[in-house]
């Protein structure tokens, strides 16, 4: 489903993922969390996991689920970012969220998270935006915060041992959930 873009100088085109994406998505979600690629953004986990971070097969299982969106972000030819968004009763998950390296920080990923919480609303009258940040990225959860999601205190383990999530470089790795109410 083509959706229209945003009102802004950037010009970015929003569309769901296909199954032709996928190469492109896993590479863009790679380079902006783990190896040397994902420093040259601020959204690095390269010091907390090594491994991967997705593969093909899961970024087609997101594309393929029930009540589940992929979206891709482009700026003309170039794919930009990308984010999950799971339809889950009266809230919405946003996840596999990912903005290139060298466009970290100049307010990409604020727009995209402002579409997407914009799509949701829309297409699912959801009133919630959840998602999970691994608990010791305080930089990731304080950008969150400041975007309007609260942190919970509500942990889930990280899947150690189950490389297709990545190889943790420490023990206390574990998932908090965020809220943001998108009533108004």
């Amino acid at each position: 489903m083509e959706t229209a873009p945003p009102r802004h100088p950037a010009q970015l085109s929003f569309h769901d993922a296909t199954d032709a994406d996928v190469p492109a998505l896993v590479e863009l979600i790679e380079s902006a969390y783990r190896g040397d690629s994902s420093r040259a953004g601020w959204t690095t986990e390269a010091d907390i996991l090594d491994g991967q971070r997705t593969d093909p097969e899961g970024v087609r299982q997101v594309i393929g689920a029930s009540g589940s969106r992929l979206l891709v972000v482009r700026r003309g030819d170039e794919m930009v970012a990308c984010c999950q968004l799971e339809h889950r009763g009266d809230a919405a998950y946003f996840g596999m969220f990912a903005v290139r390296p060298g466009l970290q920080g100049g307010g990409l990923g604020r727009l995209v998270i402002t579409e997407a919480e914009r799509l949701v609303r829309e297409a699912w009258g959801v009133t919630e935006m959840h998602m999970t940040v691994i608990s010791v990225r305080e930089e990731l959860l304080a950008w969150y915060e400041r975007r309007g999601y609260r942190r919970t205190g509500r942990m889930t383990p990280f899947p150690y041992g189950d490389e297709r999530f990545g190889v943790p470089r420490r023990a206390d790795l574990q998932f908090e959930l965020l809220v943001k109410n998108l009533d108004g």
